[in-house]
């Protein structure tokens, strides 16, 4: 086993509003007073604010954390880069603006004791999303049934944890998305959930979903239609990259 027990992987691209709303010490705060090891691995997807700057100065000043600064690849990308330097037993990505808590890890760590490989969070009721986004999300809840036949309420929830081993089955063999994937703008890439649990399901990796406390944040980078034709073209090359058979191998279906 790690001599860490947590990695705890936050991507970041242009978050400097909410890094100025105190966002690193309320985590900083929770995890001081935990009594198991951890880290913070905060991963810059080539920010064209303060992000990076404000990020490595809360990292020297404050110990177990890390950052990478990394090509701009979207979202996708630079989890799977925090992940791959990751070196906790349990590896955790969630976003920025903490809309879930931190905090809400306390309800995951039970359920890697009572063997599972993966935990996923599931937003109950969406407090405070715009109806666009609750329209979007209802959509996309259909197409994923019907094309990946993922059985989930919620693939979209930024906060998920994998044991290491189960992590690095996953991430390796990724396909639509990758740490060596470059974007341009900001991108949202809905599909990348949807491929890790695809071929966790796939790989009959024990997956359990925990209902969160998940709180809206406002963005700026939210186009209902642009995104969700985004998350449908992913979703699609999803499917296509099963039908061909690209996520088997000889060990695994």
């Amino acid at each position: 086993m790690s001599k860490i027990k947590l990695s705890v992987i936050i991507p970041a691209y242009n978050e400097e509003k909410n890094i100025n709303k105190g966002v690193l010490l309320d985590i900083w705060n929770y995890l001081k007073k935990q009594e198991y090891t951890w880290e913070v691995i905060f991963v810059d997807d080539k920010s064209t604010d303060a992000t990076l700057s404000l990020l490595r100065k809360f990292s020297e000043e404050h110990l177990g954390f890390l950052v990478l600064a990394e090509p701009h690849r979207g979202k996708g990308g630079s989890v799977i880069a925090g992940i791959l330097k990751a070196e906790g037993d349990i590896v955790l990505f969630t976003d920025m603006d903490q809309a879930t808590p931190l905090k809400e890890v306390e309800k995951f760590l039970p359920k890697f004791e009572n063997g599972y490989d993966i935990v996923i969070g599931s937003r109950k009721g969406r407090k405070g999303a715009p109806l666009v986004r609750r329209i979007m999300a209802y959509g996309f809840s259909v197409l994923r049934v019907v094309i990946l036949g993922l059985p989930y309420k919620d693939t979209q929830c930024g906060f998920k944890a994998f044991t290491r081993k189960a992590a690095q089955k996953i991430f390796s063999r990724l396909k639509v998305f990758s740490d060596k994937e470059v974007s341009k703008g900001s991108h949202v890439t809905a599909g990348f959930d949807l491929e890790v649990l695809y071929i966790a399901r796939k790989l009959k990796l024990k997956t359990v979903e925990v209902t969160v406390n998940w709180e809206h944040r406002e963005t700026e980078r939210i186009n209902p239609v642009k995104d969700s034709l985004e998350g449908l073209k992913d979703l699609l090359k999803v499917r296509i990259n099963a039908f061909k058979g690209v996520y088997k191998d000889d060990n695994h279906v």
